[in-house]
């Protein structure tokens, strides 16, 4: 099929830029109306959208990277909510179906638009550009996901800045400072850029954690400077929230009410949730999604809430990586057993790799693998004591939502 050239009818029908892996799509993945609905719909949000930009001012934010989307794109919402009506993508639903309904959700009183464009296969870039042309375009950071597709990190960073190179003089690029590979391509876009981390224009200091398990920073925008109690964990939140900040000083947010949005975002589920059982171990909820760099990330902000508790880690797949799979999968294994990790539960077939890397510096019998999330249950609950906190990283194929709703059944 891949080696099969689209007929021209087709891919004229299905949009000129739309990728081939959402034009021949498997049974199972197949959405209702992909032959007529969503064509139609496409060119519907299209047009429209061009006459929300050019004739009532309507802003467009796009946001990319290979992690932190879907937060950022939720801290900017509220954020962006105290200056106009702001219209988001709604959760983390494919983006391809998701922005042209998001876009006809739009009213000519709109003043933001936030849509997040996720990337899994080569040209899906160049459809979200065809449909919706950014003011401003936000990169999180690029990093090895969706290898299996995309080639390499290299191949990711291609397809991602695209975003920035679609960027006119009169545009913004919100780039993190902090990522190496943004770095490199800064000077691909004609836009402002926007630099927030460590070294940029806007960036966190006296970094630190709530007894509700908040994040809490001190956020510098320029030389103005506010205290800030993030309502999430985890220091990857907060590079996001700068992300967010960097939006809302462009838009001409408040230093006060850019606070004041982000300590209103609500953190999406299964991110990093702070869950106390009945035996006063803590499970840390993050089994959305798992990738190198989320799971790096989540790791070192177990290791910095448990201290000199007992850590484990349950662990599922880290999906689509392709032949990289096994190297980043040992990778972690190595990351956990250098940070001193207690416990170690890998899930799934690829963590077979994690479990062996690790368990070359692990105490005997600390290590596990298992085929699925139920066995884990298993060798988890005996380990559920006081003083012990877990964290429970993966991608939602493999189910581990599951095993945190078995947990907190524990409670009862």
């Amino acid at each position: 099929m891949h080696s099969t050239k689209i007929p021209k009818i087709i891919q004229w029908w299905m949009t000129p830029k739309l990728p081939r892996e959402h034009i021949f799509i498997p049974p199972e993945r197949r959405p209702r109306g992909r032959w007529i609905i969503h064509p139609i719909k496409r060119r519907m949000a299209k047009c429209y959208l061009l006459i929300l930009q050019k004739f009532f001012g309507l802003t467009v934010i796009g946001i990319t990277g290979s992690a932190g989307k879907t937060s950022t794109k939720d801290m900017i919402t509220p954020v962006l909510s105290q200056k106009g009506k702001t219209i988001a993508t709604y959760k983390n639903i494919d983006s391809v179906y998701n922005i042209p309904t998001t876009i006809l959700k739009c009213t000519p009183w709109t003043k933001y638009l936030v849509l997040e464009m996720g990337i899994e296969y080569p040209g899906e870039m160049d459809f979200y550009l065809w449909l919706a042309k950014p003011k401003i375009g936000v990169i999180t950071n690029i990093h090895p996901t969706h290898t299996q597709f995309l080639g390499s990190i290299q191949g990711v960073a291609k397809e991602k800045i695209k975003l920035i190179e679609a960027l006119s003089k009169r545009d913004f690029a919100v780039l993190n400072k902090e990522n190496s590979y943004l770095k490199k391509v800064a000077n691909k876009t004609k836009a402002k850029v926007i630099w927030y981390g460590k070294g940029g224009e806007i960036k966190a200091e006296n970094l630190d954690f709530t007894k509700d398990l908040d994040n809490k920073y001190t956020l510098v925008v320029g030389s103005d400077k506010i205290n800030v109690q993030l309502p999430i964990l985890g220091q990857q939140f907060v590079s996001n929230s700068l992300a967010a900040a960097s939006v809302g000083s462009i838009c001409g947010v408040s230093l006060n009410l850019i606070k004041n949005g982000l300590e209103k975002f609500t953190s999406p589920e299964h991110r990093m949730k702070p869950i106390r059982l009945k035996s006063d171990a803590l499970v840390l909820d993050d089994s959305y999604n798992n990738n190198p760099a989320a799971a790096e990330e989540a790791i070192k902000t177990l290791e910095t809430v448990a201290k000199d508790k007992t850590s484990i880690v349950v662990m599922g797949d880290m999906l689509e990586l392709g032949r990289d799979e096994e190297k980043y999968h040992r990778k972690i294994g190595k990351l956990i057993s250098f940070l001193k990790i207690d416990y170690l539960i890998g899930v799934g077939p690829a963590s077979k790799f994690l479990v062996k890397e690790a368990s070359k510096e692990m105490r005997k019998n600390n290590s596990h693998w298992v085929p699925n999330w139920k066995k884990a249950v298993l060798i988890l609950q005996p380990l559920l004591k006081k003083d012990t906190v877990v964290l429970v990283k993966g991608s939602r194929s493999i189910g581990l939502e599951r095993l945190v709703s078995r947990l907190s059944t524990f409670n009862s």
